[in-house]
């Protein structure tokens, strides 16, 4: 059976968990990048994402047994525990501990003998570098005030599972003829979209009605790589988006989109408007999901003069790729 896409999982950084969802001493499985892995935290709050399978008779490291059974596996200071034979592995890969050998066997001493991934942990959320040739990170994760500051409000979490790849996904900002007929706008949004390596930067400007006049208002977008999204939301009610894409495998993808808002007087403003706005978003993606869950992809696509820029988006995309003939996009 031919696949559904002839591309491989993009490079970049990824979110694979909030910071929240990983307190000291704790761990969890994990599937990204057509991996299983381990993702913890030792107890003095380091983060670590490793493969799953211990290389002595392969248990999974992320399922714990007794105490720890459906919660992870156990942490013992900077190390995780395998739960079949309770070899430690620590944070960088290597095994510290085999509590029942006289000597470390010689293809683990002094050896990394587990993959690990560059960690990153900001915006309130743990990032994860994945590159197929285990290659350093080639840009940083951009940091935004809105995720790090008091002022904003406490991020509001939507999450998915969808049966997509997450450049079909992305390809919807070069596709501006599908708000007419998906999502129904009153017009098609005109975008100005600009490319610099990894990062693009779009700005869509409208006059937004309001029960007191137009106001003026702006989508600032941007991503940083293929993991990295991020959506300014300027006007009647001021609303900043992460939109997070994590490839599962070459078919499936971990969706997470976290909202915040800015406070007012110190409070947090809910309801009206500022919900109004956070639903539509949700639903638009909700409308796009059958779409992306059902469609195959178009390498050479039939284009009209209507539709946007999808040529050249695919091939600011393509860079992304390691050992793939991107004329196939």
């Amino acid at each position: 059976m031919s696949k559904r896409y002839p591309m491989p999982i993009p490079f970049g950084w990824f979110a694979v968990a909030y910071s929240d969802e990983l307190p000291p001493g704790k761990s969890k499985p994990v599937h990204y990048f057509g991996q299983e892995l381990v993702l913890f935290r030792t107890e003095s709050g380091r983060v670590a994402l490793l493969d799953a399978y211990c290389p002595h008779l392969g248990a999974h490291l992320g399922y714990g047994i007794h105490e720890n059974a459906g919660g992870g596996g156990r942490i013992e200071g900077e190390s995780i525990v395998c739960p079949f034979h309770a070899w430690k592995f620590n944070g960088d890969g290597f095994c510290t501990d085999v509590p029942y050998a006289t000597n470390f066997p010689p293809k683990v001493k002094d050896k990394q003998c587990l993959r690990t991934y560059p960690i990153t942990e900001t915006n309130q959320l743990i990032w994860a570098w994945y590159h197929p040739d285990e290659a350093e990170p080639l840009w940083e994760v951009v940091e935004h005030e809105e995720a790090n500051s008091d002022d904003w409000a406490p991020l509001e979490r939507y999450e998915w599972q969808l049966n997509t790849h997450p450049q079909d996904m992305a390809e919807n900002a070069a596709d501006p003829a599908h708000f007419l007929f998906v999502h129904r706008t009153a017009s098609m949004p005109e975008w100005e979209t600009t490319y610099d390596g990894p990062c693009s930067r779009g700005v869509q400007r409208a006059k937004m009605p309001t029960p007191r006049g137009e106001v003026d208002g702006a989508i600032h977008t941007g991503s940083m790589g293929p993991g990295q999204g991020f959506t300014r939301f300027e006007g009647i009610a001021d609303t900043f988006l992460l939109g997070l894409v994590t490839p599962v495998d070459e078919e499936n993808v971990h969706v997470r989109f976290a909202f915040t808002q800015p406070r007012v007087n110190g409070e947090v403003k809910g309801g009206g408007v500022n919900a109004a706005i956070i639903a539509n978003i949700v639903g638009q993606l909700e409308e796009d999901a059958p779409i992306w869950e059902h469609k195959t992809y178009r390498p050479l696509p039939v284009l009209c003069d209507g539709d946007g820029p999808i040529a050249k988006f695919r091939k600011w995309y393509g860079q992304f790729y390691v050992d793939f003939d991107t004329s196939k996009l």
